[in-house]
């Protein structure tokens, strides 16, 4: 009889195991790997930071009560350091709140001792399924992001780390960095990749409104109502949900919001039933949130779920060595548009364009090339025709949620002004309670002790 092709041998998955005490590491040991996995310990948790060069491992099984490093400072570091890298917790002394506590900062799993052995194996199943720190090659899901910049690069390695896993994803950066380009390029890059990217501006829309188009609603919820709309965490299902400019939410919104990712249902407006989603959450904003959850703006444990893993994208003015390589790719895609017969900037155009300060940042950028591609002459753009752009974008338009804020500023300035800075009667006046009335002052940084002068 002949002999069978060979095949190929598939690499087992790599776990390490960290525990201080030796003779259940033994025992875990024999058990996983008699289940094919091939195993490496640490008896500390600083022992296991040292081992993760040579182990590489795909999923770190760690207890949490140990001398020294205990186990949640050593998942703090591993995502630091290898965001995409799930941890499995276990312990003899767990308990609800320390579950709770692990779970919203993006551990895994949780699971007490002594812990069913199916129950392990099945955990462990289910955190290798996720990819682990496997990450696409760059092509496959980053392409459309334009860079030669080391800091830029640094953010799309960590992207794409995380990206394959379901950590919840916080983007940080300026108006006109490219939030919303970064968030796609996750969602491309995950396993959600072929169910729905559905993106939202949380602070370009009133509260009511926003709530029915996060969650639905039913027919005759309201006036206006005339059907029953799905909304954008159903529409997201099995997909990923970017919620921009996240930061700005008014705070009766941001107790639903966090009831959903808590529960993963929702309530459509109108409703009297739950309904299950499985969606993805990417946030992002401009503000500083940290100050915002000090000054009672923004809630604490909603910032904790959105915030498992941080991404801050560089501006513009950080990045300049992109800004030629950009500058070129607009022209080029904005000419082919326009059917424009354009061959380039002239050298010392992109001189000019590489030492701007672009307050408006990618965003600003592309808005100067479509006009340089509707005034130009001649193939090669000159320098004058870039700096007559750029004077022209000196102060550029803002954004829908830049213009809202600017126009609710005004408004409770006015109201201040109107009513001497009576907070209980401008309150009435803007049809809201005192007490959120005095968030939006503390939001715009406005004493209303100012305006009764």
């Amino acid at each position: 009889m002949s002999s069978s092709p060979a095949t190929a041998e598939v690499a087992a998955p790599r776990l390490l195991l960290v525990d201080d005490d030796t003779s259940l590491l033994r025992l875990l040991t024999l058990r996983l790997e008699a289940n094919g996995y091939e195993v490496a310990t640490a008896t500390s948790g600083e022992g296991a930071l040292e081992a993760m060069a040579e182990a590489r491992p795909e999923l770190v099984i760690t207890d949490l009560r140990m001398e020294g490093m205990d186990g949640m400072a050593l998942f703090r570091l591993l995502r630091e350091r290898h965001p995409g890298l799930p941890v499995l917790i276990l312990t003899a002394h767990g308990s609800i709140p320390e579950a709770v506590e692990a779970t919203r900062e993006g551990v895994f799993g949780f699971l007490g001792k002594p812990f069913d052995a199916d129950e392990l194996l099945t955990e462990i199943q289910r955190a290798l399924s996720l990819g682990g720190e496997r990450r696409p090659e760059a092509a496959e899901w980053c392409s459309r992001i334009r860079t030669r910049s080391p800091a830029m690069q640094a953010v799309l390695d960590r992207a794409g780390q995380v990206a394959a896993t379901e950590a919840g994803v916080f983007i940080r950066g300026a108006s006109g960095t490219g939030k919303e380009l970064l968030a796609r390029a996750i969602h491309d890059a995950s396993p959600r990749s072929q169910g729905p990217f559905v993106a939202v501006n949380t602070a370009a829309m009133p509260e009511g409104l926003l709530e029915s188009e996060l969650f639905g609603h039913r027919k005759g919820a309201f006036t206006g109502a005339e059907r029953d709309h799905t909304g954008l965490f159903r529409e997201a299902d099995g997909g990923t949900l970017f919620l921009d400019e996240v930061g700005d939410m008014p705070p009766g919104l941001q107790v639903k919001l966090l009831r959903v990712l808590q529960e993963r249902r929702v309530r459509p407006v109108g409703g009297t039933q739950d309904i299950p989603v499985d969606v993805r959450i990417i946030a992002a904003t401009h503000r500083d949130l940290e100050a915002a959850v000090g000054a009672g703006d923004f809630r604490e444990d909603l910032f904790y779920r959105l915030n498992v893993v941080s991404l801050t994208l560089p501006p513009l003015s950080e990045r300049r060595e992109d800004i030629p390589l950009l500058a070129e790719t607009f022209l080029e895609e904005l000419a082919a548009r326009y059917g424009r017969e354009l061959t380039g900037f002239a050298p010392e155009a992109l001189a000019t364009l590489s030492e701007a300060p672009w307050p408006g940042n990618v965003r600003q950028l592309y808005n100067v090339v479509e006009q340089v591609v509707a005034l130009a002459t001649t193939p090669l753009v000159p320098d004058s025709l870039v700096r007559e752009a750029l004077d022209s974008a000196a102060a550029p338009m803002p954004t829908l949620a830049e213009a809202r804020r600017a126009f609710e500023r005004d408004y409770l300035e006015r109201l201040l002004t109107i009513t001497a800075g009576q907070v209980r009667r401008a309150a009435e006046l803007a049809g809201r309670n005192r007490t959120e009335f005095y968030r939006l002052l503390s939001r715009h940084g406005l004493d209303p002790a100012r305006f009764q002068e």
